[in-house]
């Protein structure tokens, strides 16, 4: 599964408020949470993003409230994935549980600048920053984890398995 897009940069700890400010929480689509995904740390997000584009960030991204309502915001808005140094737990669970891919990687995180454009392979963990032609490795993302992404997350990826006892 190969993504690619443009990298809006953040730094360590952007917690679930910064990513879906809490007076936003009473809204329930993934679509309606878009509109504000990131509001308060960066304006222009919500307006710019564009389908594809891929979050970068430091230490401890989603650190917070266990809320789904932050990854949901980030995947509403049409960000493929997330990089990052460092996932809090319950995001990274969250994530992957609605079907956002997101990957540890931290040398591209320390080489890679907002407006970059990057690669990413999730069946190999190959992250290619299209910039500077340097490319970085990773842990792809488990076969099982993959199903739940390639799914649209996890309920669809339940169902779906469930159905193909039935037959």
């Amino acid at each position: 599964m190969m993504l690619s897009g443009t990298v809006w940069k953040y730094g360590d700890n952007v917690d679930t408020d910064v990513i879906i400010p809490a007076r936003y929480l009473n809204l329930s689509t993934p679509e309606e949470l878009a509109k504000h995904c990131m509001e308060d740390i960066d304006p222009t997000f919500a307006g710019a993003v564009q389908a594809g584009d891929i979050i970068v960030a430091g230490d401890n991204f989603g650190c917070g409230s266990s809320r789904e309502h932050a990854p949901l915001a980030i995947k509403g808005a049409g960000v493929s994935c997330v990089v990052a140094r460092s996932f809090a737990r319950i995001f990274y669970r969250n994530a992957i549980n609605i079907g956002l891919p997101i990957l540890e990687c931290p040398q591209a995180v320390d080489e890679t600048e907002s407006g970059d454009r990057l690669s990413v392979d999730l069946r190999t963990g190959t992250i290619t920053n299209e910039r500077t032609g340097r490319t970085y490795h990773t842990s792809p993302l488990p076969e099982f984890i993959m199903g739940i992404v390639q799914s649209g997350g996890l309920i669809p990826y339940t169902i779906k398995r469930l159905q193909g006892r039935n037959r």
